[in-house]
């Protein structure tokens, strides 16, 4: 379903979601309302996987803006990724709950300090590609607000890029009425183990809220 191009420090890993109820009528799980509490490296949070060191934490930091300034993309002031982004929403006590999805993608990304994508699969148009983008943006709120997304590694379908490590597009955002998810997380390769780690963790979350769950992506992984 998604094709891959060859990237040396991208280790990828995305799933998709089916529930047959619309988000709106599905439950944040217990367990990820009291993630989205703690703040980033919380220990007993039941989400999946272990706890993430600081040591380890601030090696996935590095890895992770390496990986998106490899295209040539600046990781940095508001262009930052989107992990960095909610551990300091978290610790403010400014990250509400959004839906089972979302609020399941930030307590994971939170607590592994790994971006994650989560978009509705029904806004998009197949071919579903992850590769980086040339000269193109979207608008990644309702307010208007466009991010530029030269040499950023992105999700695009057949009208351009929908997704990525720092903002996704608001037009293929999750909302009340959707069923099919499809999420990506974006982890370095040199932690390939905790990418794997994660993404099994939200699949259970998932899984266990009534989707149904199948992994996408190269064969192999």
């Amino acid at each position: 379903m998604i094709e891959y191009t060859d990237h040396p420090l991208l280790w990828p890993a995305s799933f998709v979601a089916r529930f047959e109820a619309p988000l709106r009528d599905i439950s944040t799980p217990a367990k990820v309302r009291a993630a989205l509490i703690n703040g980033a490296g919380g220990q007993d949070l039941e989400l999946g996987f272990g706890p993430v060191p600081p040591v380890l934490r601030e090696a996935i930091k590095k890895d992770t803006r390496a990986l998106l300034r490899h295209g040539g993309y600046k990781p940095s002031g508001r262009g930052k990724p989107s992990s960095e982004y909610l551990a300091r929403a978290i610790s403010e006590g400014d990250l509400p709950e959004i839906n089972a999805a979302v609020d399941s993608c930030n307590a994971l990304s939170v607590h592994s300090g790994l971006p994650i994508s989560v978009v509705d699969l029904d806004l998009l148009e197949p071919p579903l590609r992850v590769a980086i983008a040339e000269r193109e943006s979207y608008v990644f709120n309702a307010s208007g607000q466009e991010i530029q997304l030269d040499g950023l590694l992105c999700l695009s379908d057949a009208t351009g890029p929908r997704a990525n490590a720092v903002k996704d597009c608001h037009a293929t955002k999750t909302h009340a009425e959707s069923r099919s998810l499809i999420v990506v997380v974006w982890g370095p390769a040199a932690h390939g183990a905790l990418c794997e780690g994660v993404l099994e963790a939200y699949m259970r979350l998932m899984a266990e809220a009534g989707a149904e769950v199948a992994r996408v992506g190269p064969a192999g992984r």
